[in-house]
């Protein structure tokens, strides 16, 4: 019988949802607000209030407590949500990084370098982006029948201190 590949996986699944901490219930908290903030019906909900909160100055005659009612109120739902929100893109680009890895680790020609490329610092992104652009450029040139000026290579440069790629 052969073994699922998925099961450290579904595994893993398993036990953090019988665990069921804190850490489980604000991540799907967190991505069920964003999906319902997110959603258009809530947008116009909030235009909705803002009209209502406009068409009422006149009655409150615009005073302090009028501006701050709305003011308060944006402000607490704007705090709260964009901590949320950023949770759920955290949470997002951190499995999209992993979908990435597993692709490049899965396809033999890939450069197995660029795994956690994501983790490297400004200036070796810098770098690798250098890199990739006269790897662009070389190809470009060959597809319009020129002769490429840059030499492209697909060694990730070396990085003397540690004697391996810096990728």
């Amino acid at each position: 019988m052969a073994s699922n590949p998925r099961r450290p996986y579904i595994e893993a699944r398993e036990e953090i949802r019988k665990s069921r901490g804190i850490s489980f219930w604000f991540s799907r908290f967190a991505s069920g607000t964003a999906q319902f903030v997110g959603h258009p019906s809530v947008f116009f909900v909030a235009v909705a209030i803002l009209v209502i909160w406009g068409i009422t100055g006149p009655y409150f005659h615009y005073s302090d407590t009028w501006q701050l009612v709305i003011n308060t109120g944006t402000s607490v739902v704007t705090v709260l949500v964009v901590f949320l929100i950023q949770n759920t893109q955290n949470r997002d680009a951190k499995a999209l990084h992993l979908k990435l890895d597993e692709l490049i680790r899965s396809h033999h020609p890939a450069n197995d370098d660029l795994i956690d490329v994501q983790k490297l610092s400004d200036e070796e992104l810098d770098e690798l982006e250098k890199r990739y652009e006269k790897i662009r450029k070389t190809c470009e040139a060959r597809r319009n029948g020129k002769k490429p000026e840059v030499v492209a290579t697909n060694e990730a440069p070396v990085d003397p201190r540690r004697q391996k790629p810096t990728v």
